[in-house]
Parts: structure tokens; sequence; C-alpha cells
């Protein structure tokens, strides 16, 4: 619905919950411009609409980001039928879902398809790495203008923090440009891990207090500081004192608070679900996405591998693929058997997807015209192929979905309108999502 009106007499839908006097003479108004009362009431409803919360499907949302152009033909979208040059080296094979095949390094993954969603429609037109990418991640194609703030940090902005836990956290690192606040308040980027979970001694960056300060101290140095701040922002007014006075907050919230440290510590989970998962860098990330959300984090960005296969694609899978398949397999099982995945929308994208014909290098190149998105839960439904490509994997065939319609549909599982606006600089009122439309064929 376009959150342009034709009419607008008064902005507080509010107002129009209170019979009075000023109310009949809006309706004799509305005669006036020759419109009946039904149709009156009717653009009062169109009003509350756009400004009525929504109604939120999950708490939080896990990104799994496939950096370089992950291939469709490889992963999701086998073409088992193709010429050989289209279909490429790997074999197919079946899932739960009956007549959907997987490529053979997802095992793990064909047996809970019954679990998740995948598009294999997804199409855009940037095929360049970063512009992919920022596509990906804000919603919205480049702009030489303006600096988009990515779906992590409006989910911050509009969702807020729980639980003493930062609401946008990266891992293990914040993965491009295009991951940060873009117009919005810095106090609105992410909070990175700084090191991989995977690693031995893994140990979260500026998570504990350093030797030798006590409790007491470090209340003393909370209370100097405040007193600091405030006179400087008497002096002068700014996002930059603003938003640094937020980030020392949340600092001192998530330093202070055992529950939130608790939640890094990836070492308190059992040893068969890290096995669960595997003890390698897409087990350990998973499973830490998995803990953060479970104690309150409202959006984890994460990245596995890298993708840009243009030479020897058969070997590049055979070496990320089956670390992928069964730490995604372990993390939707996981969720579902906690009774998380209704409430945890886990999307996995890729800035774009590889060319039809594999290439004389054994490989394939940057693909944006058809690829391959999957979700799991936050109100998804479940078991679906959503839209298909072409005979050889060369142009969305049925039911293409675009960024932007991608983007609404997020957001709208998670309360977040993708037609409100936000402000940014000159205050200029930028929609969160720009021409985007809820698919209520994904949703449950």
């Amino acid at each position: 619905m376009s959150d342009i009106r034709p009419v607008t007499w008064h902005e507080d839908p509010a107002h129009f919950q209170k019979t009075s006097r000023r109310e009949f003479l809006y309706v004799g108004l509305v005669g006036g411009l020759g419109l009946s009362l039904g149709n009156f009431m009717k653009l009062q409803a169109a009003e509350a609409a756009l400004t009525d919360p929504l109604i939120a499907k999950a708490e939080s949302l896990i990104h799994i980001f496939l950096p370089g152009g992950s291939a469709h033909q490889e992963t999701w979208d086998p073409k088992p039928f193709a010429p050989i040059e289209y279909r490429g080296p790997l074999s197919a094979i079946d899932t739960a879902i009956p007549g959907v095949k997987f490529s053979q390094y997802m095992q793990n993954t064909a047996k809970i398809a019954d679990k998740i969603t995948v598009v294999r429609s997804m199409t855009h037109g940037e095929a360049a790495h970063e512009r992919g990418t920022h596509n990906m991640f804000t919603g919205y194609r480049p702009s030489p203008a303006l600096q988009f703030p990515s779906m992590g940090s409006v989910i911050s902005h509009e969702l807020g923090s729980r639980k003493n836990l930062p609401p946008y956290v990266c891992i293990p690192n914040i993965p491009n440009e295009f991951a940060g606040s873009g117009y919005l308040s810095s106090a609105h980027g992410p909070f990175s891990l700084g090191s991989d979970p995977a690693n031995s001694g893994f140990k979260v960056r500026d998570l504990n207090m350093h030797d030798g300060i006590t409790t007491e101290r470090f209340d003393r140095r909370r209370n100097i500081l405040s007193n600091v701040d405030e006179h400087f922002r008497t002096l002068e007014k700014s996002d930059a004192l603003t938003a640094m006075d937020s980030f020392y907050q949340s600092a001192y919230a998530l330093v202070s608070s055992q529950d939130a440290r608790e939640a890094f510590n990836l070492a308190a989970e059992p040893e068969a679900i890290r096995k669960e998962y595997g003890m390698n860098e897409a087990g350990g990330r998973m499973l830490m996405a998995r803990r953060l959300v479970e104690s309150g984090v409202r959006f984890v960005s994460l990245t596995y591998g890298g993708w840009d296969m243009h030479s020897n694609i058969s070997s590049g899978m055979k070496n990320s693929l089956p670390n992928f398949d069964q730490a995604y397999a372990a993390l939707i099982t996981d969720l579902d058997r906690r009774g998380m995945l209704d409430k945890t929308l886990v999307m996995v994208s890729s800035e774009f997807g590889r060319s039809p014909k594999i290439n004389k290098d054994a490989g394939r190149d940057h693909w944006p015209r058809v690829f391959s998105v999957a979700f799991a839960g936050g109100g998804f439904k479940r078991g679906l192929i959503y839209g298909s490509s072409d005979p050889t994997g060369s142009e969305p065939d049925q039911n293409p979905l675009s960024v932007e319609d991608m983007a609404a549909t997020v957001y709208n599982q998670l309360g977040i309108r993708g037609t409100k606006k936000l402000m940014a600089p000159g205050n200029r009122p930028i929609d969160i999502v720009r021409n985007g439309q809820v698919v209520t064929e994904l949703l449950a």
C-alpha cells in the first residue's frame, strides 16, 4: 500500500477516536470534496493501517551470508537434466520434499528441507561484488548521494536491545562496509566479536574488565565519565556525542552483566552439541549465533567461506559446502527442538549467483539475474520451494523475487513496516524499503 495520501486533514489517527463537533465538521469538509462518508471511513482506516504496529512473528534474525557469490546450481537449485556444460560437475540428491533435489554435498540440509523455504528465483541487476553485497545488506541499490543503513542497523533502530545485549552483532567481524548504520546514528552500528568462535581460546574483544579493575573502581570510572560527558553535552549537541554515550551505556551494561557475558561463552555448550554443529568455522559461528538469539540479540550477521569460484568449482564446493551443510542443518534442527524456530528467522543469502554455463577454467562467473536464497522459521512456510529458474539456471522462470520484496517481507516478520520513513541528513524522509511488497505466499 502506498503511503502517499490523497487527502490529509490531520496527522494523528488518534484524533479520530474522539467523537466531537470538530469531527462532524470534517465529515462536512469531506462531503464538500465530493467524497461519501463511506469513502471517508475507508481513508480513515487506511491512515490507521499505515501507523498501527505490525504483530511480529519473529523476535530475532540470523543472516548467514556466503560472500563471493554462491552458485545456485551447486547448492539449492541443481539442474540434473541440463546439458553437462550447464549441469556442472556435481550430482543431485533427493530431499525431504518429494521431487525436490539439492546438491550432493547438502545431505544434512536435504533431510530437513521440510523445515525451510528455498527461493529459487531471487534476482537483481548488480554483477559487481560490492554493489550486489550492498543490495543484500541494505535492501537498496547503491547511491552516490546517500549511505543506506544495513538491515541490522534498521532493526537496532526500530526494535532496540534486550537483556543488556547489543541488538546487532557480527560474527566474527563486521563483514563489509555496507553492514554499518549508514545515515542512521552510529549508535545503531554492529557489535563485532573481534575473533572467531571456532578458534581455540576464543574470547570476545573488550567483554571483560581488565585485570586489577574491581567492580567499585569500574563504577567510579563510569560516574566520572558521566560527569565529563554531561559537561561537553551542554557545550555541543551532536549525533557523535549522543552515539558515544549510547555506546558507553551499552558497553557498561555488557561488561557488568553476567548473563550478557554468558551469552558469548561458547565453551558452556555440551560437547555433543558442538560436535553436532561441527568443530570448525561454520559450526562455531552458527552455534554462537544460536546462543546469541537465545539470549536476546535481535540481529546476528554471520559470514562463512569464500564462494567466488571462477575456477575449479568442483573442488571449491567440496572444500566449503559440507561444513556449511552440517552446521546449517544442525542450527535449524537445534532451534526447532528448543521451540525457538517459530520466533527466530534464519536467512541464507549471497550477493548473487553464478553463470549458467561452466567456463573454460571449470568454474562459474558472476550472475545476478537469478540465484537462490533460503529462509527458515520466523513465520515463513515450511517445506516450500518458491519460484524457479529456467532449465539452464539462466533466468527466473516463475515468481521472480526482488531485493525490495525480500527486504519488505523480512522486516514484516519482525514487526517493522517497510513503508515507514526514517530521517536521513537534511531532514529527508527515506522509506525503510522503497517499492517493496510483502510476499504473502512465502508466509505461513
